[in-house]
Parts: structure tokens; sequence; C-alpha cells
């Protein structure tokens, strides 16, 4: 009999323990929530229209200044004044660092009184000459003497004209490289000079874009640190050599701002825009799912969702222009990809 009363419990326990697992189960079922593939996913569509597009392009590239030089002597000597510092402004002719010239000077000075007495043997020659008391040929002698004399005269202001060390153009002084008291000698430089009035934006792109680019023409040119400012640069130089990145240079000249604010090395983006006269289909690069080598589309017809295999021939800024897998009127999703899936049924919001 006992035995019966223990089977019967242990029944008793197991018919409880499954009956309130299936209970925790309905209710976990009921908490956790269960999409219906059924059910309509809420999307918004686009309809595929063909459209004349400009196409714009962005090509990074880097600031370079219009001119820059190192200055050095074309004689040596001591130097006796740096009359600038770097960072000085300078204009074209400014005098920029003096030269000792005080030996030259008195060669001058002793070449003026060779001279001048030369003259006076010139003339007591002439009259001489025309009296017959002297051969001609010391007349000639004189004469060449005075005309030597004159040369090293010639040669000796020049020297000295080039112990004044001027600046060849306007800029700025951008490095200092001697002090006052320091010997100079032709080919040291002693000062460097950038002119950024003017820049030149220097790009690199394949041979296949060169066609976007004419010389004379006129883009749209912003700095990474700038970005308000919008400048216009010409193109003034189109790479006919590749360099080592199988890239061509193309070249833009654009004006400063009036505080020089664009700086020599400064990045920046040239935009470029070519009128196209094809029309073209192209939707916005966040309608496209799966991946870069299989781009696909949700293409939406008659209330259901499929994905469409499509080809991209280019891309621009948020845009792709497609050139197989979709066709004018067709309707693609645009948004709503959470719960979407090949074969979904849809609403369009």
């Amino acid at each position: 009999m006992k035995k019966i009363i223990y089977i019967a419990l242990a029944l008793a326990l197991v018919a409880l323990t499954v009956f309130r697992l299936k209970s925790n189960k309905e209710t976990t079922l009921k908490r956790v929530f269960q999409y219906d593939k059924n059910s309509a996913v809420s999307v918004q569509v686009d309809t595929i229209r063909q459209k004349r597009i400009d196409a714009q392009y962005t090509y990074p590239g880097s600031f370079e200044p219009n001119k820059e030089t190192k200055i050095s002597a074309e004689i040596q000597g001591k130097i006796n004044a740096v009359l600038v510092d770097a960072g000085s402004s300078v204009k074209a002719g400014q005098l920029l660092i003096q030269l000792d010239n005080s030996l030259l000077k008195l060669q001058l000075q002793s070449i003026e009184v060779q001279i001048e007495g030369l003259q006076m043997d010139l003339k007591r020659y002439s009259v001489l000459a025309k009296a017959d008391a002297i051969q001609g040929v010391q007349l000639e002698k004189a004469e060449l003497g005075l005309k030597s004399a004159e040369v090293q005269k010639t040669i000796l202001l020049e020297q000295i004209n080039k112990t004044s060390i001027k600046a060849p153009f306007s800029g700025i002084v951008t490095a200092k490289m001697t002090e006052e008291g320091a010997f100079a000698a032709p080919g040291m430089p002693l000062l460097q000079i950038t002119d950024i009035s003017r820049l030149k934006f220097t790009i690199n792109i394949p041979d296949k874009e060169l066609d976007r680019f004419t010389m004379g023409e006129k883009h749209r040119l912003t700095a990474d640190a700038l970005p308000q400012i919008d400048l216009l640069a010409e193109v003034s130089m189109i790479g006919s050599k590749a360099n080592m990145g199988n890239s061509y240079p193309v070249q833009l000249t654009v004006g400063n701002t009036p505080d020089f604010r664009i700086k020599s090395g400064m990045s920046g983006l040239v935009e470029v825009t070519n009128g196209e006269s094809d029309k073209y289909i192209y939707i916005a690069a966040s309608s496209i799912v799966g991946t870069n080598l299989k781009p696909q589309v949700y293409l939406i017809t008659n209330g259901k969702a499929s994905l469409k295999n499509i080809s991209i021939s280019e891309r621009f800024e948020n845009k792709v222009v497609v050139s197989e897998g979709l066709e004018e009127g067709n309707l693609i999703a645009t948004t709503g990809f959470i719960n979407l899936f090949d074969g979904a049924n849809v609403t369009i919001k």
C-alpha cells in the first residue's frame, strides 16, 4: 500500500513540474516579441527617373607658395647688418642685408683719382699731338688707359652695389640663417623669402580623369583649416608626365585672402562640376544594400519587396549612377531596411 502511495506522489510531482514548465514557457513566449513574416513592412520608396546631372567631384591637394627663394650674396664679405627677421613682410627692392664695403669704397676712391689724372694727361697729350710735339701712339695709350680705369670704376660700383642685398620680390621672410658679424659667401643661403599673395594648389589624378580639367577653367577651392572661405582657382598646369604613383599633377593658381590666412603647406579640396549632356539613372547611395562587389536594391512590385542586383558605373558625393539593373518607373525602397527581406510584404509610407 505504501509503495502505491509513493508512486502516486511521484507521478503527481512530475505532472506538477511539467505543468509549471509549460506554463512558464507560455508566459515567456507571450513576453517575447514574435515577428510575423507575413505582416507588411513600412518603407519609403523612390521612383526611378532618368535625369540630367551635373557631376561633382572633389580632389584633395595642398597649397604651395607662388614664389619662394633662398637669398644669398653674390660676393663675399662680412655682414654688417641684417635688417629683417623671420616673419617680416618685405617689399620688392627692400634692403635686407648690408655687407661691409669699406675696402671697395677705398678702391673706388683710388680709381677715381687715377681717372682724374688720366683725364688731365689726355688733355695735355691732345694739345701736344696737334702741335706734333709727341707721337700719336702716346695719345692712344692715354686714351686706352682712361678707358681701362673707367671699366675698373664700373666694376667697383657694381661690387659695391652687390654688398646691399635686396628683396627680389614682395613676400614674407620665412627663414633667417645668418646674423650680423657672420661671413657671407656666394651660394651660402642667408634668408628665405616666400610669396603667398598668390598660391599654387596641386592635386594628383589618374589619367582617365584628366579630361575633367581644361586650362584656364576656374573651380571652387577650400582649405581644410578654413572651410568657411570660398576661393576661386584657375587651372594653370595639366601634367603631361605621370609621377611615381602613375597619376598626373594638375596645378591651379588662386589669390590669397587680404590677410594671408591661407598658408603654404595647408591641405584643401578642389570641387569640379562637369555638366553632362546625357540622362542617367542615379539613386541615393543609402538605398543600396549588399556589398561593394555585389550592390543590390529592394525593388517594390505589387506590394512585395524583391532584391535586385545592380551595376554602378560612377559614384559622386552621396549618389551613384546605375548602369544596369533598373529601369525608368521602377520603385525602390529608400528606408525601412531593418525588417525588410527578399519577398517581404510592404506598405508605402
